[in-house]
């Protein structure tokens, strides 16, 4: 029996503890309070003088006055009783079934009655139910016959008695019968002590689950710890975005780190080639959603239905010019020429300036090159003249012209080339030496302008997965990471803006 353990033991106890409680509490409610019952306790039982110290044993009473002059109060004793109906029912005359005028008898034992003060603290008018009629103890009585006081629910009434005979705390007793009910001695506090918060039942279940819960909680400690909330255990592959690769990395590392027991392998290689990728494992699952995402600088190509698309992020793109080229801002007009091969020098657009244009591009998997295709030169760049991106290869091309596989080899080759235009996402190229950012039509890559600026080179990041992965699967839990929370800090140091925030809701919405 595998579920035989300790904290399923505990577990299933405080359950049945609970079940158990909450049982007692309708029956305690359904059967206890409602009979008739009435109650009766000595808030006071005290020594009026006792100078000695032969009633109370420590003759610490001080007697002045009447109490000191009156010889018979010598080993006198004052007691206040409480009577209260301490059940769900009202109580009349008729409920009491002794016979004769009594309802109830008050026994001292030990002592004699010598007077007695009846009051009704907030029921006055009970103080009716004892006419001139009622004579009241006999001095030297031992009992107190009281008459049949009707009592609604939580009404009571106090007697004072002054006797005589007998040591304080000498029994006292309270009799009588009731229809359907009885009479019994209560336990509530005496005006000198300080009412519990909660009641001893309450206590005692309170620390009986308490130490069921800490139990159960220690145990579980012990235990291997699970993931956090959010968090889920196993091995995913990101492919796809390398312009998006710098972000999944950091968010991969920050995931680990908070997941024990996860990993998060990041295998960019454009955006085509993921969807591909994804396409692949899909079909070649038995068992459903593959562990893998792909990253994808906009919406898949046609031709793949079972893949199942989230907005992540608006991205930014640039072109990049190494530093020898002294321009900053070039017209799409311009653009265009230089990668249809009218502009081959760039002396054409820099007088004196006598440098061979090369272009440095993305292979064709890539959502960078796509987007800049899409986006900026409204056609297809031209084909590849050049493997080294420095010697034309074709000698009937326009242009010198090379494909490369990420952006890192974009912008290195950029860096190293005089002469060498290239593209790339927005934050890749912030910290690289020998090129510089290029403006289109004088609008320049802003994150915080996104949305009111018209700069075209742009794009959503579009997170992909094979059909819809389970809720508690390692692929949802990375996806949620990535677009909420710290996610999205990481994703605006990278110079994206997220969909999940107001402003990216409504861009990404735009599409």
């Amino acid at each position: 029996m595998e579920w035989l353990t300790a904290e399923n033991l505990i577990a299933v106890g405080t359950a049945l503890l609970g079940v158990l409680v909450s049982a007692g509490a309708v029956w305690y409610e359904r059967r206890v309070p409602h009979r008739r019952r009435i109650g009766y306790r000595v808030q006071l039982d005290t020594a009026i003088g006792d100078a000695d110290g032969s009633l109370s044993g420590a003759g610490t009473a001080v007697r002045r006055g009447f109490f000191d002059a009156s010889p018979d109060l010598a080993d006198a004793t004052l007691v206040l009783l409480r009577i209260e109906n301490d059940g769900a029912l009202a109580l009349t005359a008729d409920h009491y079934t002794d016979g004769g005028p009594n309802g109830l008898t008050v026994r001292f034992t030990g002592r004699r009655v010598k007077a007695v003060v009846v009051t009704a603290p907030g029921h006055p008018r009970l103080l009716s139910h004892f006419p001139a009629t009622w004579s009241g103890p006999a001095e030297g009585d031992t009992a107190i016959h009281l008459p049949k006081v009707p009592l609604n629910r939580g009404a009571h009434y106090k007697l004072l008695v002054l006797l005589t005979g007998g040591p304080i705390g000498g029994p006292v007793t309270v009799e009588g019968n009731i229809d359907e009910g009885h009479v019994h001695l209560n336990h509530s506090t005496t005006p000198d002590d300080t009412p519990p918060v909660f009641s001893r039942v309450a206590r005692t279940v309170t620390v009986v689950l308490t130490v069921c819960v800490v139990a159960l909680a220690a145990i579980i400690v012990r235990e291997q710890d699970p993931p956090p909330i959010g968090c889920a255990r196993g091995t995913l592959t990101v492919t796809g975005s390398t312009a998006f690769a710098p972000v999944v990395r950091e968010l991969a590392k920050k995931y680990e780190d908070d997941c024990e027991g996860s990993t998060v392998l990041v295998d960019a290689r454009g955006s085509t080639t993921g969807i591909r990728e994804l396409a692949d494992a899909g079909a070649k699952s038995p068992k459903g959603s593959p562990a893998v995402i792909a990253l994808s600088d906009g919406r898949r190509p046609d031709g793949y239905p079972q893949l199942r698309e989230s907005m992540v992020a608006v991205s930014l793109f640039t072109l990049v010019l190494h530093d020898d080229v002294p321009v900053d801002d070039l017209t799409l007009d311009q653009v265009r020429r230089l990668y249809r091969g009218e502009t081959d020098n760039w002396n054409q657009l820099v007088p004196g300036l006598d440098r061979p244009v090369l272009l440095v591009s993305r292979d064709a998997g890539s959502g960078t090159r796509e987007v800049f295709q899409r986006r900026v030169l409204g056609r297809n760049e031209p084909a590849v003249s050049s493997r080294d991106c420095e010697h034309l290869d074709d000698p009937e091309a326009k242009v010198i012209r090379c494909e490369l596989d990420s952006t890192e080899q974009v912008l290195a080759a950029v860096a190293r080339l005089p002469g060498a235009l290239g593209y790339t996402e927005l934050r890749s190229g912030s910290g690289l030496e020998g090129l510089h950012r290029v403006a289109l039509d004088g609008r320049r890559p802003v994150l915080d302008e996104i949305g009111a600026s018209s700069y075209p080179y742009r794009e959503i990041e579009y997170a992909y997965t094979w059909g819809q992965p389970p809720a508690d699967s390692l692929t949802s839990s990375f996806l949620t990471y990535l677009s909420r929370g710290s996610g999205q800090d990481v994703i605006r140091t990278h110079g994206h803006l997220p969909c999940a925030t107001p402003k990216g809701l409504r861009i990404c919405g735009d599409g």
